[in-house]
């Protein structure tokens, strides 16, 4: 079956994206409006369609975008090679585009002005570390369950949202284009503006998990270990100038990928990548025999 494209793809990103933040804007006033001052009770109802709403939105635009629904999980998948980094910021824009629209919605039902500044506080290094931590734990969610149950990950992810609302001190927005989005909507689920970069910049420990060798070093410092004669010899496949230790640099660029990417791709990339390493190394041998 083959991939549907660009412009189908992002449709599905802002109308997925869209919906969830009518529902995360939407639920957050009714319970509110209900709970008669409980913020537990307004808390679970916020909760609980949020969950539900994001079940639905995997499973249903899943197959036609991959229903990344959130810049950070675009940005894991763009990281790892899932996604063209052209794509990956088309994705984002969509993403963004859409949770706009979805406060949008949520203010219009409840006949709220269409247009706010939220004043609700949201700040504090509890809060922060909250959110690398409620996004962390959606990005650990989405690889793994991928990697052991791809057809569980609607339920996963639902899941992990509901009780991550409850187990960290932000309610685990876990998502820029929603945290931006919620900064426009002065209801129970808005956040101040001041506090978005907080957010926003505290969510990214996606890096680490995905790569979670050592960092690559800087291809300057491999040259710099090369005399100018053997560095200008040959070429790695992967750009790693091949000298005096052109073997190894050759094989830990390769072996280095690999490393980098076993949480994303499968045994037949890994056996391919493989391969490549060694035809990197017998023709480098053959080259320095019979050179």
């Amino acid at each position: 079956m083959s991939q549907p494209g660009l412009a189908r793809r992002l449709a599905a990103e802002a109308f997925g994206t869209a919906l969830l933040l009518a529902t995360v804007i939407g639920s957050g006033i009714m319970g509110e409006r209900l709970a008669g001052g409980n913020e537990a009770l307004a808390l679970l109802a916020n909760t609980l369609p949020t969950g539900a709403m994001l079940v639905v939105l995997i499973t249903m635009l899943g197959p036609i975008s991959g229903a990344h629904l959130n810049p950070a999980v675009t940005l894991a998948f763009c990281t790892g090679g899932r996604i063209a980094a052209r794509d990956a910021i088309a994705y984002a824009i969509a993403q963004l585009a859409g949770a706009v629209i979805g406060v949008f919605l949520a203010h219009l039902m409840f006949e709220l002005p269409l247009l706010q500044v939220s004043a609700k506080v949201r700040s504090g290094p509890a809060q922060a570390f909250s959110e690398w931590m409620a996004t962390f734990g959606l990005v650990a969610t989405i690889l793994l369950t991928l990697r052991v149950k791809p057809s569980a990950i609607a339920a996963s992810v639902g899941l992990y949202i509901g009780a991550a609302y409850w187990f960290t001190a932000s309610t685990s927005f876990a998502n820029p284009a929603v945290t931006v989005a919620r900064a426009i909507s002065n209801t129970f689920a808005g956040i101040r503006p001041e506090d978005v970069p907080l957010f926003v910049c505290r969510g990214r420990p996606w890096r680490q998990f995905c790569f979670p060798g050592k960092k690559a070093r800087d291809r300057s410092d491999l040259r710099s270990n090369l005399s100018p004669a053997r560095a200008s010899r040959a070429r790695c496949r992967y750009g790693a100038e091949v000298g005096d230790d052109g073997v190894k640099v050759c094989v830990g660029e390769l072996l280095g990928i690999e490393r980098r990417h076993h949480l994303l791709r499968p045994r037949a990339h890994r056996l391919r990548v493989a391969d490549q390493a060694a035809k990197a190394v017998g023709g480098e041998i053959l080259r320095r025999v019979h050179g």
